[in-house]
């Protein structure tokens, strides 16, 4: 890990090192306790060279807040879940994020993402806030997760997204994204492999936002 790395990459190294061998981890920590539950999901993706990629989405949740803007335009909600990888051989990366929108139908878009889509956004700490208008739709990527041994698990608790200037309805979904290969390595930001890359997205339920 560079010394560029964020308090989040830090913090998923901390639980690394006292986590069962092979596992990552990441805690983002602000305990909303009546939160809504979200359906689990799992995903299989294999790639052209017989890698097998499995995401599994578990205990996510999401609960509605007051947003602190108080003017009628900002729109607040609290989310956890546990996010796990696991890789057949080789190694990857692993990114957690959330689809947001402001008077959006976000069923059917993809992660992938369309150029309509921004993803410039800032990544995930305690709390994040964002300004959406209405019709607009932003990914917020977090921090990739390097799954040097097979395996990583991402444990978000209590993340806060606030959606400022949406004067209407505002809904978020997770995203889990993985892109592994045999000999895989993401080095000052140019990506390189030994074999055929496989990608896969798993993506949660929405969820409204207050």
């Amino acid at each position: 890990m560079s010394k560029k790395a964020t308090t989040i990459a830090r913090r998923a190294a901390a639980v690394a090192a006292v986590s069962a061998v092979g596992a990552a981890g990441l805690m983002i920590n602000a305990g909303d306790a009546d939160a809504a539950r979200l359906p689990s999901g799992s995903k299989t993706s294999t790639g052209i060279d017989g890698q097998v990629v499995k995401l599994k989405r578990s205990a996510e949740s999401a609960r509605g807040l007051h947003s602190v803007a108080n003017n009628g335009a900002g729109r607040s909600a609290a989310v956890s879940g546990t996010y796990k990888a696991t890789l057949s051989k080789g190694t990857g990366s692993m990114t957690v994020g959330y689809l947001v929108g402001c008077q959006v139908n976000i069923t059917g878009l993809s992660g992938g993402l369309s150029g309509s889509i921004s993803q410039s956004g800032p990544s995930l700490s305690g709390a994040l806030s964002v300004p959406l208008q209405p019709g607009e739709v932003k990914f917020i990527k977090g921090d990739s997760l390097a799954l040097k041994k097979g395996k990583g698990t991402v444990m978000v608790d209590g993340f806060q997204i606030n959606v400022e200037q949406c004067g209407g309805y505002a809904s978020a979904r997770s995203v889990v994204q993985v892109l592994a290969a045999d000999g895989f390595t993401n080095e000052d930001d140019a990506i390189s492999a030994d074999s055929g890359y496989v990608q896969s997205t798993l993506y949660g339920k929405p969820f409204s936002l207050n």
